[in-house]
Formats: structure tokens, sequence, C-alpha cells
């Protein structure tokens, strides 16, 4: 059995939480998210605890009870506190705008490179080239960071690129000449 999956989940006073059968709905101050999950496992709201438990001995309900108790704490989490992934793009000439809710990287290519922000998520730029993503549900944060990552991830010789803070980025030697 997980053990984390046996941990309680606390609701802080500042988080409403509703479940009906598999599907759980989260309101607090940064949002609101619903999720359904599997019915795998039990979940259970008793005197501002949520407990989640596997509904069978099988190995996929012991496996998913752990990972639904992980998902619930983030959702609970992030509506009091919310998540936060800051970016920052290095080379001359790199660039980011924020076009109503699109945001327009200038990354060296001969084209722009845009994505559309989902609902739920706020992208501050700060300097041009520092971007903070924003949110209530870790993994749309996540998500949206990788994407920005992706248009041009931090290369290891000149350090060009984005870079994601917390991310090790390996440096590498160049050429010598004799």
């Amino acid at each position: 059995m997980s053990r984390i999956g046996k941990l309680p989940i606390p609701i802080p006073e500042k988080a409403k939480v509703s479940i009906d059968g598999q599907t759980v709905s989260i309101e607090g101050p940064k949002g609101s998210l619903k999720k359904s999950f599997d019915k795998s496992v039990i979940i259970e709201l008793n005197n501002n605890v949520v407990q989640v438990t596997p509904a069978s001995d099988s190995r996929h309900s012991r496996a998913m009870f752990g990972t639904v108790r992980s998902i619930i704490n983030a959702m609970v989490i992030g509506v009091i506190d919310g998540y936060t992934k800051k970016l920052e793009i290095k080379g001359v000439g790199f660039r980011a705008v924020l076009k109503g809710n699109v945001l327009d990287l200038a990354l060296g290519y001969s084209h722009p490179c845009e994505l559309d922000i989902p609902e739920g998520i706020k992208v501050t730029i700060a300097e041009n080239t520092k971007l903070t993503v924003e949110g209530a549900d870790k993994q749309m944060v996540g998500q949206v960071t990788a994407e920005i990552y992706s248009f041009f991830p931090a290369e290891p010789y000149k350090g060009k690129g984005v870079h994601i803070q917390g991310k090790y980025v390996r440096r590498k030697e160049g050429k010598k000449s004799a």
C-alpha cells in the first residue's frame, strides 16, 4: 500500500470541497478546480478531511489511490496558494510580448513563436525577458511552461534560449583551435 495514499488531506478554511461520486470540486481564493477520477478508488469527505482508499485489492487500485491523493492535495494547494513557474529568455534580440491572450516570442527564428494562453493561466512579463506563469492548476502551469520551453530549449554552448528557474543546464566548452 502507498504511504502517501494513506495520509489524509486536511482542508483549510479558505477552501470549499464537494465530492459527487468520483468527481471532486474545490473552490478557493485563487479559483476553482474540478476533476473526475477512476472508480478504482473511494474518495470520502469527513470533518474537513479528504480520505482516499482503494476500492479493491487489485494492483490498479493500489497504484491509483496514492496518485489520486496527490492530485487532490495539489488541487487544494492550488486553489489556496497557486503555482508559479519562472522562466528567463537569454539571447541577443530574444524577447517576449503579451498580445491579449497570445504570448508572442521572438527567439531568433525567421517567424514569431506564438502561444495561446489557456483560461486559468496568467503570464506576466518583466524586462521583456523574464516570464512568470501562474495558475491554480499545477498540471496546466507545468504544461504552459513546457510549451514555452520547447520553442527554444536552453543550449549548452552559449546558454541561449529559454531557461526554467531551478532547472540545471549543463554548459559545455566549445571547440579549441590549435
